[in-house]
């Protein structure tokens, strides 16, 4: 049974995947969902290839950023950003009452964006593992483009 913030992120990855445009060819209805796990992308335009991540979080108030948001595996991260590939993030925002889906485009991003957890403890389930924030106050003023 998939958890709480599972349900989100699909919901998430389905909102961006019916009702945004793809940014690089203009198509509607063109996001196809990228298998689970599929390193740092969840989306891709069937048509132009574009490929993108989606970051779904829940906040008290849609029209303010949170100041950081929960990565991924830092080590795919970290392999990509060593070779200068970026992937461009759909943050979508959930409260009580509303939601909004903002871009932010890979110009914007730099390593300063992503943030290493600690690793996971000997004991936990996957001893070892390690995570990234995305620190959001590292992103330009106005490079956020809200589009829903």
């Amino acid at each position: 049974m998939a958890s709480e913030k599972q349900v989100l992120g699909s919901w998430g990855e389905n909102l961006v995947k019916d009702h945004c445009p793809c940014p690089k060819c203009k198509k509607t209805k063109t996001f196809k969902l990228l298998p689970q796990n599929f390193k740092c992308a969840d989306l891709i335009c069937d048509f132009c290839g574009f490929l993108a991540q989606v970051k779904s979080t829940r906040v008290k108030n849609v029209n303010i950023l949170p100041k950081t948001i929960l990565g991924a595996a830092w080590l795919p991260q970290k392999e990509r950003m060593n070779a200068f590939i970026y992937f461009p993030v759909y943050l979508v925002l959930k409260s009580e009452e509303e939601y909004a889906v903002y871009y932010l485009p890979t110009d914007f991003q730099s390593p300063e964006l992503f943030v290493p957890r600690k690793p996971l403890s000997d004991q936990a389930k996957r001893a070892g593992w390690q995570g990234f924030l995305y620190d959001l106050s590292k992103v330009p003023q106005g490079a956020f483009i809200r589009i829903v």
